[in-house]
């Protein structure tokens, strides 16, 4: 189960990279400024790490998958974040991207979960981040990337803010 579990996860990464970098293109066509240059790199080797911290101590540690009252309130849980996830990606369409592209003078996405959080995606990754790792008792990976997540991400919305700020309506 954990390698099926981690090839879906991975896989949806290199898929919302690829879709991040048509999404890239067809921004920078209309004029799109980025934000954030200096700590997208971060975010990028996070997210890669994370991985890489979760399959280690999986094997390294011989964690198990939770038992099974816990195991069935785990995979819902992350099937209800993955459904935030592609609700936000889904929201914001065209305009989705994994750095911070914005289209000046365009209005702000205000459906889907943007009525309600300003930030759903990140919501849902947060989720995920210590979700994933505490589905396979994997505590250590859960604690350290739930930090330097936290931390990247006032980094990130900050920025994000003040360019949405900036360039939209």
């Amino acid at each position: 189960m954990f390698w099926t579990i981690m090839f879906i996860f991975i896989f949806q990464r290199l898929i919302e990279l690829t879709v991040a970098k048509r999404n890239e293109k067809n921004a920078k066509k209309r004029g799109a400024v980025e934000f954030g240059k200096r700590h997208y790199p971060f975010i990028v080797a996070m997210h890669a790490l994370f991985f890489v911290s979760l399959i280690s101590e999986v094997a390294v540690f011989h964690r198990n998958i939770q038992p099974f009252p816990a195991l069935i309130l785990m995979i819902s849980a992350l099937v209800l974040t993955q459904g935030l996830r592609y609700w936000s990606l889904f929201s914001l369409g065209i305009y989705w991207n994994t750095k911070i592209l914005v289209i000046p003078e365009t209005n702000l996405i205000r459906k889907g979960p943007y009525k309600w959080i300003k930030h759903p995606n990140y919501l849902a990754v947060a989720l995920e981040l210590i979700l994933l790792p505490l589905l396979f008792q994997a505590y250590v990976t859960a604690v350290v990337f739930t930090i330097c997540n936290a931390v990247l991400l006032l980094i990130r919305i900050r920025e994000e803010e003040r360019a949405l700020k900036e360039l939209c309506h």
